[in-house]
Parts: structure tokens; sequence; C-alpha cells
């Protein structure tokens, strides 16, 4: 570990992460951290399904970009692979089928939030996103 000596007020300087390791340099301290993500689950449902989705986030974003994830229960031709979106005050998701079937082929779900912890909106299929109604919850 080492120190700088400001000349001004002869006091050593130590640096740190965020996560609390000491680091050689100022610069090191405050280097931008590599990108992270982690997974949440929200399971959207409308009068006739239920989606089950586990979506990766960036946390160091707002709104939180969505990074991957699938869709995995619910829905035509699952698991579904998310390619895109965000998760905030509005939600955007968008995603692709990967599994076998008679089924579309895009998804794109929207919504706003509401309290406590679900979006309410709509999706569509093939470019759509509007063919249909849903509250979406959020689990953590």
């Amino acid at each position: 570990m080492s120190t700088e000596v400001d000349d001004r007020t002869a006091t050593q300087r130590t640096y740190v992460d965020p996560g609390g390791s000491r680091v050689e340099s100022r610069e090191q301290a405050f280097a931008v951290p590599e990108a992270v993500s982690t997974t949440t689950r929200l399971t959207l449902h409308n009068a006739a399904v239920t989606f089950e989705i586990e979506a990766e986030i960036d946390p160091n974003t707002y709104p939180f970009t969505l990074t991957g994830g699938r869709i995995t229960a619910g829905i035509c031709g699952a698991p579904w692979k998310i390619t895109g979106g965000f998760l905030g005050d509005d939600l955007r998701l968008e995603a692709s089928r990967e599994g076998e079937g008679s089924c579309a082929d895009t998804i794109i779900v929207v919504g706003e939030f509401v309290r406590p912890g679900a979006y309410r909106g709509s999706y569509g299929f093939d470019g759509t996103s509007s063919s249909f109604r849903h509250t979406t919850l959020y689990h953590g």
C-alpha cells in the first residue's frame, strides 16, 4: 500500500475502493467498475396466461438496463431470450423465441409502475406492444 504526501498540509492519504480494499492511487479508488448484473424475477399475469420471467439487470444504471434473461414458462415456445429493455418507473422488455412450436417470434412488454411493486400495461407479439393487457409483479 502506498500513500501520497500533500506538500501543503503534510498529510498522508490512503485510498480505498468501493469494496473497502486499500488501493495504490486515487485513480484506482475511483475507477469505473466492471459491468455487473443481478437476476430479478417477474411474473406477468393476463386473465388467460401467466409468464414466469427471470431478468438480468445492471444495478448500476437507472432505469435498470435489462442485459439478458429468459421467459421460462407460460408462453408458447418457451424459453424466450430477453434481448433488451429496461426496468424503472416504466417497463420495457423485448424477447425472442428460442423454443420450438408454431408461435410468434418476438414479444414486447410495456408498462408503468404501480404500487406495491408491479407494472400495468400491455404486450404484443411480432413487433406490437399493445395487443394484450397485463399486470406484471416484481419479486426482486
